[in-house]
């Protein structure tokens, strides 16, 4: 079971089908060799037009198909919670859970478990169009059709058990605060993402890829030296095989309260040079530094109790019209979950612009912190322009407001060049 409360694990990842050497647009100086008459608008036309445009239109689809994503899963998800009250099948659901058992304690769990199995055979269809066809048509998967499923298999029972336990925590505040439940089950949304943000990078990760120290020091104490200079405190960088899956390179600084990592995948090693990788790398210890995780925390808890208060608003009247019908008796019956989904579904569905912002706004501030940090300008530059390859590189602002939730690879660059022409000192963008 997914509330859609996750928007939280923030890393920069770039697509391997523009992992060829982009070509560096000319300095644009003066005589005397300094960027006094450098041109940021002009430098950013240039390194855009270093992609070629087939290359153009081919990344620009796979983006925009995204958009679509957004509303047939918002569909999907409203046609599902509608198939299971209307059907008489989620009242069944809850049926089997108390013939099962007497405890109120365990039968929102009970309930959970057939409830996550149904919802996800009817999804998958989407789901592996999606997340696998698709993503072959395009070029950025490499995992074949079995391990795909196995990895999805592993998901499905995690998503088993966190649901039987969310489940049960939350029809425990649903009974026992039927006045308050709204307050009481935001407080719940806060705890659960707080723990996810605590526990996944250490515990759930690994199940998918193996995590081992970077030997190569050449990369590593650049990367160790950056970190100490910003006092994060790790003592090794990890590799991941991401390359198992993807074509796509990422890294990222996670964890809270000693067990924060910084990570790297292999297909970042192998097809970025140095320069990029500590562009990448000093925007991902951005966050950390910034306190991103805490301040997404926050904002996604707030978006989670405006979600509790509306479907305060709605839950009840919708079950004094049609709860006799749907046997469902109340906030407090498990059998009324789908609703609850449901209300949730339509709510962040609407809420869409406004999530992408407060996660595009932290991205911006850790561009920012990544370019005075590792004073890689170039190597930003070339980094989003690989991030081209799978996310639109110049959209209209409405565009980028509504659906981008990292800053396009044009803010990027002109970014990039706003810096660079406050001719500060800048690092070397050549390559390893």
């Amino acid at each position: 079971m997914k509330f859609v409360l996750c928007c939280l694990a923030s890393c920069l990842t770039i697509s391997a089908t523009l992992l060829q050497a982009q070509p560096t647009p000319a300095p644009l100086t003066n005589s005397s060799g300094t960027n006094k008459s450098f041109d940021p608008a002009a430098a950013t036309r240039a390194w855009l037009e270093t992609v070629p445009a087939e290359k153009r239109v081919r990344s620009d689809a796979y983006f925009e198909g995204r958009y679509w994503f957004i509303l047939w899963n918002f569909l999907l998800a409203s046609a599902i919670s509608i198939f299971l009250l209307a059907s008489g099948l989620s009242a069944r659901l809850r049926d089997f859970a108390e013939r099962i058992t007497r405890s109120k304690i365990l039968q929102p769990a009970l309930y959970a478990v057939p409830y996550v199995l149904i919802v996800y055979l009817l999804s998958f269809p989407l789901v592996v169009y999606s997340d696998f066809f698709r993503e072959h048509a395009y070029g950025l998967a490499n995992q074949h059709f079995g391990p795909w499923f196995g990895e999805q298999l592993i998901e499905l029972a995690l998503d088993l058990v966190v649901s039987g336990l969310l489940m049960m925590a939350l029809y425990a505040v649903f009974r026992r605060a039927p006045r308050t439940w709204w307050l009481w089950g935001s407080g719940l949304g806060f705890l659960f993402l707080a723990l996810q943000m605590l526990i996944a990078p250490v515990f759930i990760a690994p199940l998918f890829n193996t995590y081992k120290p970077l030997a190569d020091r050449k990369i590593s104490q650049p990367i160790l030296a950056m970190a100490s200079a910003n006092q994060i405190p790790v003592q090794q960088v990890f590799e991941v095989d991401a390359s198992r899956q993807s074509k796509r390179v990422s890294a990222n600084v996670s964890g809270l309260f000693g067990t924060t990592r910084i990570s790297l995948n292999d297909n970042l090693l192998q097809q970025c040079t140095l320069a990029e990788v500590r562009a990448v790398m000093a925007h991902e210890m951005g966050h950390y530094v910034l306190n991103h995780a805490f301040k997404l925390i926050l904002y996604f808890s707030l978006f989670v109790a405006g979600a509790f208060a509306f479907s305060y608003l709605f839950f009840e009247r919708a079950i004094r019209r049609w709860g006799p019908r749907w046997r469902v008796s109340g906030i407090a019956d498990p059998a009324g979950l789908p609703l609850l989904v449901l209300l949730f579904s339509i709510y962040f569905f609407l809420l869409t612009p406004l999530a992408n912002t407060a996660i595009r706004v932290t991205e911006r501030e850790a561009d920012a912190f990544g370019l005075n940090t590792a004073r890689e300008a170039d190597g930003f530059a070339k980094v989003a322009l690989k991030l081209g390859a799978y996310r639109k590189l110049d959209p209209g602002p409405l565009e980028e407001m509504l659906f981008f939730d990292h800053p396009s690879g044009r803010a990027r660059i002109r970014m990039a060049m706003d810096w660079k022409a406050a001719d500060l000192p800048a690092g070397d963008a050549g390559g390893r």
